[in-house]
């Protein structure tokens, strides 16, 4: 029976050797490798999630600036033709005040149209020359409305930032 044994034994060495390579061969040939090709797979999906985010976040915050600077331009287009439109305010009632001066003079008998003229000339109605203080009253208060577009603008950039 041993000398049957040895041969056996021998075999039996052999296919767990050849077996343990086996194992040994898989480990390093397959396993390892599938792994070390999941971490970095798993890493740059990781990667591009924060790249994703990052040029999320910057498209975002360019965003918010254009939509600031938008309101910005659209607060300093208001302040001006709100100049503007007081300003021409101003010159149609001075005009409708000159008109009726006029008129009044016109309507004496013993005056001239000329003459009414000459006493009572008519400023126009749009675009005029305006007293100094009114003039001054209405550049401040465009300025300060401008001051305020700006300030707005300022706080919108710092809360972003």
């Amino acid at each position: 029976m041993l000398e049957r044994a040895d041969p056996i034994l021998k075999l039996c060495l052999a296919l767990a050797v050849l077996l343990a390579g086996a194992g040994i061969g898989y480990y390093y040939g397959i396993y390892l490798p599938t792994q070390d090709v999941r971490r970095q797979r798993l890493e740059m999906t990781a990667k591009q999630d924060r790249e994703a985010q990052q040029a999320l976040a910057l498209a975002r915050r360019v965003q918010r600036e254009q939509a600031a600077q938008a309101d910005y331009a659209q607060c300093m287009g208001l302040a001006e033709s709100g100049y503007r439109q007081r300003w021409t305010q101003a010159c149609q009632s001075m005009h409708d005040a000159d008109q009726s001066a006029f008129e009044d003079c016109a309507d004496d008998l013993f005056s001239t149209r000329s003459g009414c003229l000459a006493k009572h000339p008519i400023r126009p109605a749009q675009d005029c020359a305006l007293p100094a203080q009114a003039a001054r009253s209405l550049s401040d208060a465009r300025d300060q409305r401008r001051a305020q577009c700006t300030a707005q603008l300022e706080t919108a950039q710092r809360a972003r930032s």
